[in-house]
This record gives C-alpha cells, sequence and structure tokens, in this order.
C-alpha cells in the first residue's frame, strides 16, 4: 500500500482527468468510514461517467488494507472498487501505473475473501450485488461483474419480468 505521506499522492489524477490527491478523503475515511461525504467525494473525484485514474487505482489498496484491519466500510467501498476494476478496461482510461500494478492485483486477490466473508452477513439487496460483483471481478469475470455492478433494482425486476414472460411463452411442452 502506498503510504499516505508518499509524495506521488499528489501527482495522482482522478476520473476528471486533473490532478486529484485522495489523501484527506483517506484520512477523514479512516477516522470516520462511514461518512456519507467522504464517499460521496470519493465517487465524484475518482470515478467520473466512466472516467478512472491512477489516484483511482492507488486508493484500491487502501480500502482493501482498511477492511483488512476491520474497518467497516460498507457498500460504498465494495462498490466503487467494482466501478474502478470495470471502468479500468474502458477504452481510454489510463492503465495501473507500473509502480502500483503488483499492489493493485494484490489487493484484488485480498479482496475476494473480504467479499466472500461480507456476504454472510449482508441483509441489503443493492450491498449483495456489489459484493458479487467484487466476487466474479476477483475471479476474472469481467463482464458477470460489470453486469452486477451495474445492475439497478429496476433493470433486475425488468429482467426477470421478460425472462418470466419468455418462459410461459417458449417453455418446452411437457409430456405425460
Amino acid at each position: 500500500m502506498l503510504s499516505l505521506d508518499d509524495p506521488r499522492w499528489a501527482a495522482l489524477h482522478g476520473g476528471y482527468r486533473l490532478p486529484r490527491n485522495p489523501v484527506p478523503g483517506l484520512r477523514k475515511l479512516m477516522a470516520q468510514a462511514d461518512s456519507l461525504d467522504v464517499w460521496e467525494e470519493f465517487w465524484n473525484e475518482l470515478h467520473h461517467q466512466g472516467d478512472v485514474g491512477d489516484a483511482s487505482y492507488a486508493v484500491v489498496p487502501v480500502f482493501v488494507e482498511l477492511l483488512r484491519q476491520g474497518s467497516r466500510l460498507g457498500w460504498n467501498c465494495f462498490a466503487l472498487c467494482a466501478t474502478i476494476e470495470v471502468e479500468r478496461h474502458r477504452r481510454g482510461n489510463p492503465p495501473v501505473p507500473d509502480w502500483l500494478l503488483a499492489e493493485y492485483r494484490g489487493a484484488w486477490q485480498q479482496l475476494l475473501p473480504l467479499a466472500l466473508a461480507e456476504v454472510r452477513s449482508t441483509t441489503d439487496p443493492a450491498e449483495l450485488r456489489q459484493l458479487l460483483a467484487v466476487i466474479a471481478l476477483a475471479q476474472g469475470e469481467l463482464r458477470l461483474g460489470a453486469f452486477l455492478n451495474g445492475l439497478s433494482d429496476d433493470e433486475l425486476d425488468e429482467i426477470l419480468e421478460e425472462r418470466a414472460a419468455w418462459s410461459t411463452l417458449y417453455a418446452p411442452q411437457r409430456t405425460g
């Protein structure tokens, strides 16, 4: 994990492709893990309409380390990690810098058991979808992870309605 005192943070870019140092937000998060203001700031600055930057990648190992230390960061942490990983593959987004690549990959390996543990205790359907997205992404299932990461309740209802209509119209006839 990149030390929060490392001068490289100041040169990183967020989702707007502008310099964005997330360290002040990370320090706030360490003090108050459930701060909605901090999560809103991270969502706005580290991800913008599908764009992510090297600052986005650099926060993932920090989030994972906080989770490993027992911080209860909630669904925002898993959802933002999943979103960053999905958007990392989008054309136009920068690759993870070479100096960060091993840490980023290591964070994703550590994120899998953390997400699996959270699945056992969540009762929130939206959080469950994000945890399942993280699990899929950590297993290399980019399409499934992207699908789950972007799936809203309304979209899920629509898919299930279409599926139910399809199955009643095209179900094979049973004999005997």
